[in-house]
């Protein structure tokens, strides 16, 4: 078994001329916690969604676990077990937070109508979906309805349904994009927590939570590779820095820990 789980060789996407992602090669080992980070306008939304086949390359070949799946569509890499969440929450306000997970769970009866089926068919998810809300200390809010949760809650539900469709790899997009402080700590706990035994490739634009989540990280600029390595090297990049503070790199320190880079 190959040491890495996700490769992009020579990935490029073009829009009418415009290059969004240029040449860019990545390789996430298995079982890591890998952050793809820049500046705004660097390319990783982009980068992000043609590893989720949500956009198709230009140019380039991705692979996944061995297999070339440059051409797939992203049910099909979701059914290999590359599993993505969004950067907007994406829950049905109007069930409640345990039928959100019922409803991911539904996948292990393949292409039924489970909508049409008796309680007494949907209730045999009950105990696995509870058990996944326990995961993401979710259980005193099986009840309510998802769109009255707190945004922090809503972001727990989104990973707990991407729990159900029992991912090998998890792609995360800005999973702590808009909380609060409290919020963002309760995330990073539950990305630590639910990536042993899985690998986790996420989109983060703060500082912090790349620092005490990943094990490595890609830089992108301009929509191609900056730099590659831990939080301490990428840090110290005389490049990084100047991309992410937009200054003469040699008249800037190294990004703080607690800094954040915009949208991108």
């Amino acid at each position: 078994m190959s040491d890495t789980i996700l490769k992009a060789e020579g990935l490029t996407k073009e829009f009418r001329g415009f290059v969004a992602v240029k040449d860019v090669n990545l390789a996430i080992r298995r079982g890591s916690i890998h952050g793809l980070i820049g500046p705004n306008g660097a390319g990783k939304t982009t980068c992000f969604n043609l590893l989720t086949k949500f956009l198709i390359p230009t140019r380039g070949t991705i692979t996944y676990d061995g297999r070339d799946i440059t051409s797939l569509k992203p049910a099909e890499v979701a059914r290999l077990g590359l599993v993505r969440s969004f950067q907007i929450s994406a829950v049905f306000p109007h069930l409640t937070v345990l039928e959100n997970v019922k409803l991911a769970l539904q996948r292990q009866r393949g292409g039924s109508f489970d909508f049409w089926r008796s309680d007494s068919v949907l209730r045999e998810y009950d105990t696995r979906a509870r058990e996944l809300l326990a995961d993401v200390a979710l259980t005193e809010y099986e009840r309510v309805q998802a769109g009255q949760l707190p945004y922090g809650r809503k972001r727990a539900l989104e990973i707990a349904t991407t729990l159900a469709l029992d991912p090998v790899m998890m792609l995360l997009d800005e999973p702590t994009a808009g909380m609060t402080h409290e919020d963002v700590d309760r995330i990073v706990a539950l990305v630590k927590r639910v990536s042993a035994g899985r690998t986790v490739l996420l989109v983060e634009h703060n500082l912090k939570v790349v620092e005490g989540l990943c094990d490595e990280i890609t830089v992108l600029a301009r929509g191609e590779v900056l730099a590659q390595g831990n939080y301490a090297t990428v840090s110290r990049n005389p490049d990084v820095q100047a991309a992410y503070l937009g200054t003469d790199p040699a008249s800037v320190g190294a990004p703080t820990a607690t800094g954040e880079a915009a949208h991108g």
